[in-house]
């Protein structure tokens, strides 16, 4: 058990914010899997302000997901206190998380994600009004740094205590590195020793192994796993185990990665429509199926599928192959 200010959080597994993938259905269905805290995509400042539609419904937060966090992006400390407060009065999130580490240039351009990283005394500014502002727990993820010339990222952490954050994420990457190049860890132990708030550690987990190495070498008080978890969500759920016993659980069959690709495809049908939520399922797709036999078979029809009908029966063909595969396996 730890704590963001005063909210428990029952384990140190937290599922990262994925740009386009963090959506309602994706945090409803992998928290399932016992994540202790799931954190949202990234949402827009401006949009709040202006009530883009699509946005609010972005702020829509289920019973199942709890603990949990919305995240936010933007620079101006105007619009961003105001959406915060949107946040804060006008949903049920748990916890207000301020991006300050995306990386892509749509949101650098407008120096938002980790461009606040390059003006660390707005950053503070930022943080510290929106602070004063809401009631909910205010937590900041940022990187390393814009680049390896450029590495700040101890003294932003102590900025960031100092407006009153609650916790704080890092990735072990620059700016620079976007999502290329190996995490450094080392610096995410440098962090946990620099501030006495609570520091979630991010970056190439990808394993049990990774999972229990980043909490060992680290002494981080949580550990975020972002495309880790990508058609794997049974990655928590052997977190979570070995967590409670110390042993790793086995993977898990084909069938039961078919049946919970089943189950995401109808959630994301069901929040988004089906001609977008089969578009979105198309990526998540070929993630549950990365590293099975033969999938080069479906995996271009998956990437075209446009209808919930024919995604079953890609699916449906792509199990005769596995049969058939795993018959000639044992017959030899």
């Amino acid at each position: 058990m730890w704590y963001i200010r005063d909210l428990p959080i029952e384990n140190q597994i937290v599922i990262a914010p994925m740009a386009g993938i963090s959506n309602s259905a994706f945090r409803s269905l992998y928290k399932e899997f016992g994540a202790g805290f799931i954190v949202s995509e990234l949402i827009s400042d401006k949009a709040i302000y202006f009530k883009n539609v699509k946005t609010m419904g972005m702020l829509e937060v289920q019973e199942q997901e709890h603990p949990m966090a919305l995240q936010l992006f933007g620079h101006d400390i105007d619009t961003m206190v105001h959406a915060a407060k949107v946040m804060d009065e006008d949903t049920n999130c748990d916890v207000i998380d301020i991006n300050m580490g995306c990386p892509v240039n749509k949101v650098v351009k407008s120096f938002a994600g980790s461009a606040l990283m390059k003006e660390p005394e707005h950053a503070y500014e930022l943080v510290k009004a929106i602070v004063a502002a809401v009631k909910k727990p205010v937590t900041v993820k940022f990187r390393l740094g814009w680049d390896a010339h450029s590495i700040n990222c101890v003294e932003f952490a102590k900025l960031m205590e100092a407006a009153g954050a609650s916790a704080i994420c890092l990735h072990g990457r620059t700016r620079a590195q976007m999502y290329e190049g190996k995490a450094d860890w080392s610096y995410i132990k440098e962090v946990k020793a620099a501030v006495n708030i609570p520091v979630i550690g991010n970056g190439d987990v990808k394993s049990v192994a990774d999972f229990k190495a980043m909490l060992e070498t680290t002494g981080c008080d949580a550990v975020a796993i972002g495309r880790g978890v990508l058609g794997n969500p049974w990655l928590i759920r052997q977190c979570a185990h070995y967590l409670a016993t110390g042993e790793v659980l086995e993977d898990v069959s084909y069938e039961e990665k078919f049946a919970l690709a089943y189950k995401h495809a109808k959630s994301l049908c069901e929040l988004k429509g089906e001609r977008v939520g089969m578009k979105e399922m198309r990526g998540h797709a070929t993630w549950y199926i990365k590293g099975l036999p033969k999938s080069h078979v479906v995996k271009d029809r998956l990437s075209k599928v446009e209808t919930f009908a024919e995604f079953e029966t890609i699916l449906q063909d792509y199990d005769l192959v596995l049969k058939e595969y795993e018959a000639t396996k044992v017959s030899l």
